[in-house]
């Protein structure tokens, strides 16, 4: 081992004496991880994660990766220092957490990834997510069924480099690309899946365009922010949809606020994740499918039963 590696090595090792929890040593343990819980969406994830690893009777790890894809990297390198039997984990930023992820699976630590897809990496053992491509499609779909004689409409994207960000807004423009002259996206920006930023972008653009008919938001926080912004104007008519479901955008919907969300069904994709993993790491059981992807729907007032988190709705 050279300098660099044993030093990486005992950082490691010193952290996890400060912060690793006491488990019991029959048991298995794995790392539960998602991006940020500063955002609600990720802390329902990483609740079913924990959830699920408590009816198969294993240990969890929980990491929070704070926004930070360093901090991210960190937890997964301690993660194998540690020797965890599994890893069940949506990474920030597919492509900066692919060494990681890589470095996992070659210490012999099988990864399940959920929600977000890292392609280019050998030995993943499965990816439970939803088809973002889809439910960008669906979304597209529900404002045009909204509009059948045509709309003008602001888009805000995802967060740049993260996959859904980056399949929500293929499936958008799989829809309305074709339709171009009936559908005008007339204000298209990022607003990083932020609600402040969602609240902010949605301002500039009405400044700069004027009312638009439909806004098409790439998650809900960013869809509310929108919500916001138009309200403030007085442009209670705009439609607006969100993507993600959470229990807030739910409320909003069945009171007459949002027109949809999109329900990608987050706490399944959690729960599948963490029984292939624990179900590999017990005694080698290979998942049937290395690749399970759900099909996200639009969920409207009409619908509101179908949401996986509607009890939660205030």
């Amino acid at each position: 081992m050279d300098r660099r590696s044993f030093l990486m090595s005992s950082v490691a090792l010193g952290a996890l004496a400060v912060a690793a929890p006491a488990f019991a040593q029959d048991k298995l343990t794995i790392l539960g991880s998602v991006p940020n819980l500063g955002f609600p969406f990720f802390v329902h994830m990483l609740n079913q994660i924990k959830a699920e690893a408590a009816t198969q009777g294993v240990n969890i790890i929980e990491s929070d990766g704070q926004n930070s894809a360093p901090k991210q990297t960190a937890d997964i390198e301690s993660a194998i220092v540690q020797k965890v039997n599994a890893i069940v984990i949506s990474p920030l930023d597919v492509n900066a957490l692919a060494p990681a992820i890589e470095q996992a699976i070659q210490a012999g630590v099988p990864v399940v990834t959920i929600d977000r897809r890292v392609d280019g990496v050998e030995g993943i053992l499965a990816h439970v997510g939803a088809d973002n491509v889809k439910g960008g499609e669906a979304e597209a779909q529900a404002m045009v069924d909204a509009f059948p004689n045509g709309a003008t409409l602001f888009h805000l994207q995802g967060q740049p480099g993260a996959g859904p960000a980056i399949d929500r807004n293929k499936g958008v423009h799989n829809i309305l690309d074709g339709m171009a002259d009936k559908y005008k996206i007339v204000f298209e920006q990022t607003a990083n899946f932020a609600r402040d930023q969602g609240l902010a972008v949605t301002e500039a653009g009405l400044a700069a365009n004027g009312k638009p008919d439909a806004i098409i938001c790439a998650n809900d926080d960013m869809a509310l922010g929108a919500l916001e912004a138009c309200a403030a104007r007085g442009f209670a008519d705009v439609k607006i949809y969100g993507f993600d479901a959470l229990p807030e955008a739910l409320a909003s919907v069945r009171d007459g606020g949002l027109a949809g969300t999109v329900e990608q069904f987050p706490g399944e994709q959690s729960r599948q994740a963490v029984k292939i993993a624990v179900a590999f790491a017990k005694d080698g059981t290979k998942p049937t499918e290395t690749l399970v992807l759900l099909t996200p729907i639009v969920i409207s007032k009409d619908n509101l039963d179908k949401a996986e988190r509607i009890g939660e709705a205030g």
